[in-house]
């Protein structure tokens, strides 16, 4: 008897080999040669092509007690086509490396009870369980929208609690790892018993614990980032996507795939309901909203009717700021607050002390060696840093005047405007909360107590600091720069905008009838910031739609981009120039490019674009694949494909 085994490896098909053993059904696990290793794969379904004069290798053994369901294997199929990825890379992302996972003296994942914190549903909520439980046992796409602090989470536990009663398991998405944690005892407090939390950074003891957990069906409950979707569950009954809008969905290297769209399809695949949370769609699901495609439910009112923040727009044009970025009408309001012994955040969505280095005598710009970036100066390490590569430099440097560079530093990061801070409030208890700041679990969990414990006063964050985060005392935040212009190549910005000033606006005022939002900004006639100042937000978006429309973008068009990287710019646009021209005899696309990617270099490869452009009533990626599988592809280019791109850096 043969069979075909898929390894996870980069390639895009199963292996043939021989099988002693009658008992192999599709989704086992079983161990192989291949090469001079062993390696575990899943017996996987399709036509076993008749080989000729080549040696077929016996299966070493087969793997008891595993094996994947038909529904995941389908959709995996089905994912790799769909996002023009090699099958084994995506079994890969389901199985990990090597079945290591198997090993007997590792302990199962344990489930101590705890005590549980009673909650009360207000009557919104009610209605909005209701909504959510009106399917379970089909494919059903339902939208809980909900300003925030409006308690969506509150409601989702309750269906997940019904779930689980069901001996079904559950899978909560969250954009960010930095959100588990803090997800992780609002769980607790709930359901009693701590929930898998899946992310990149947990240990591979942890994973092959929780692996075994959720195939055996003895974990009921996951959290987890982008990856948790493509896990091995034996029974799933619903999958959340909470902060659906949120653009970190979007896997960008790698397999490179939208976790939200993918979990919709395996929803799908699985014949069960996914509920999207969000206080604000993104414009797809608004879009899947208006056409009646997905269930919409929206809570109006905050929980315990708390009132959003009060406003205030402080025009820079008049009220100029000499040599520091936080105006004296700003600082008045802030102090009220302080005052009241209540927390204060001052929002900056730039990382680092400085985004700009030139040197005033010579003009030299401290740029990236490997990227086309500027360097970000960074006063904890006194380096400039690269945020794409990570390359530190030293500034020190020699100049024309056969001096030292005197550096002028442009513009403001969040440790420029920390030091602004501490000045003007010394009396203060002053912290960064950023990803630079936050890389060690003990420091995330340290600064939250903190945070939690009134011992901090004043926050300077970046758009981390907008997700999902409960934070009771802090109401008032300062918008340091309310800019809304973009970069060009963003198709996303207005989006982007509307939902990070609304999310942002939520973290203040939650158990406070008093709070505020202040919004620095040069340019105080700004569309999409009075909008959202009017919490206008459906306008903004249904405006949104009728530009996308006319344009022919997403959603009313399907786009797949095609960076072509290279060593030299020469290089990569020739490269992009002789696919185009055999991309061209598909008839169903539209081809547009090459261009230069508008952040040209990174990594020390020089980039070119071609963007695809389709109707999407069909699987074109088919077509395509096969195409670019045909073409002799010189190895000094390196092509990567991004299926439904969310920006275009």
């Amino acid at each position: 008897m043969k069979a075909q085994v898929l390894l996870p490896k980069i390639f895009n098909f199963p292996f043939t080999y021989n099988s002693t053993q009658n008992s192999l059904k599709t989704g086992d696990f079983v161990e192989v040669p291949f090469g001079k290793k062993k390696e575990i794969g899943v017996v996987w379904p399709g036509k076993i092509s008749d080989l000729k004069n080549i040696k077929i290798k016996n299966i070493n053994k087969k793997i008891n007690n595993y094996s994947l369901g038909q529904e995941l294997i389908d959709f995996m199929n089905w994912f790799a086509i769909y996002n023009m990825m090699p099958l084994g890379l995506v079994l890969k992302m389901s199985i990990g490396n090597n079945l290591s996972l198997i090993r007997k003296y590792d302990k199962d994942f344990e489930h101590t009870q705890k005590k549980v914190k009673r909650f009360e549903l207000n009557e919104e909520q009610k209605k909005a369980l209701k909504f959510l439980n009106f399917k379970n046992d089909k494919f059903d796409v339902s939208v809980l929208q909900g300003t925030t602090g409006s308690g969506k989470t509150l409601v989702y536990f309750e269906r997940i609690k019904k779930i689980i009663n069901k001996k079904k398991q559950a899978l909560v998405l969250l954009p960010e790892i930095f959100l588990t944690n803090e997800f992780k005892s609002r769980f607790i407090d709930f359901f009693g018993f701590e929930p898998a939390i899946w992310h990149s950074k947990i240990t591979p003891k942890n994973k092959r614990i929780i692996w075994k957990g959720i195939i055996s069906n003895k974990i009921k409950l996951v959290v987890g980032a982008r990856s948790s979707l493509l896990l091995p569950f034996k029974n799933l009954g619903v999958i959340i996507v909470d902060e659906e809008h949120d653009t970190s969905y979007k896997q960008d290297e790698g397999v490179i795939y939208h976790a939200r769209d993918m979990a919709i399809s395996r929803a799908s695949f699985e014949k069960i309901p996914i509920h999207l949370i969000t206080s604000i769609p993104s414009v797809e699901t608004f879009n899947n909203i208006k056409n009646k495609k997905f269930r919409h439910f929206n809570i109006l009112k905050r929980y315990n009717d708390y009132p959003l923040p009060k406003t205030k727009i402080i025009n820079l044009n008049i009220k100029k700021i000499k040599n520091c970025f936080i105006s004296e009408e700003t600082i008045e309001l802030v102090k009220d607050f302080l005052n009241r012994n209540e927390q204060v955040l001052f929002f900056l969505n730039r990382r680092g002390y400085a985004p700009y280095l030139i040197c005033r005598k010579c003009g030299y710009k401290q740029i990236c060696s490997n990227c086309s970036m500027f360097l970000t100066f960074h006063k904890t390490k006194n380096k400039a840093i690269c945020h794409h590569c990570s390359l530190e430099k030293e500034i020190s440097r020699s100049c024309n005047e056969s001096e030292i560079c005197d550096f002028v530093m442009y513009g403001p990061g969040v440790e420029k405007i920390f030091e602004e801070v501490s000045k003007i409030f010394p009396g203060n208890k002053v912290e960064i909360f950023s990803s630079d700041y936050m890389k060690k679990k003990d420091q995330t969990k340290s600064l939250f107590n903190r945070i939690t414990n009134n011992k901090v006063d004043i926050l300077i964050g970046t758009q981390m600091i907008s997700k999902g985060f409960n934070f009771p005392k802090l109401n008032c935040i300062v918008v340091i720069d309310a800019d809304f212009s973009g970069r060009g190549y963003d198709l996303r910005t207005t989006e982007k905008n509307i939902q990070l000033y609304h999310q942002l606006s939520g973290r203040a005022g939650r158990f406070s009838t008093e709070s505020l939002i202040v919004y620095q900004t040069l340019s105080p006639e700004d569309v999409t910031l009075n909008e959202i100042i009017k919490n206008n937000s459906e306008e903004l978006l249904k405006k949104e739609i009728k530009l996308r429309e006319k344009n022919l973008l997403p959603p009313f068009s399907r786009l797949i981009a095609i960076i072509i990287s290279a060593n030299s710019h020469s290089l990569s646009l020739d490269g992009a120039r002789e696919i185009k021209k055999h991309l061209k005899k598909i008839s169903e696309i539209e081809v547009l490019g090459p261009v230069d990617s508008p952040l040209l270099k990174i990594k020390k490869k020089f980039r070119s674009r071609l963007l695809i452009r389709f109707s999407g009533k069909s699987l074109i990626q088919k077509k395509i694949t096969k195409l670019l599988n045909t073409l002799k592809i010189s190895s000094k280019i390196k092509l990567t494909v991004d299926v439904d791109p969310v920006n275009f850096g």
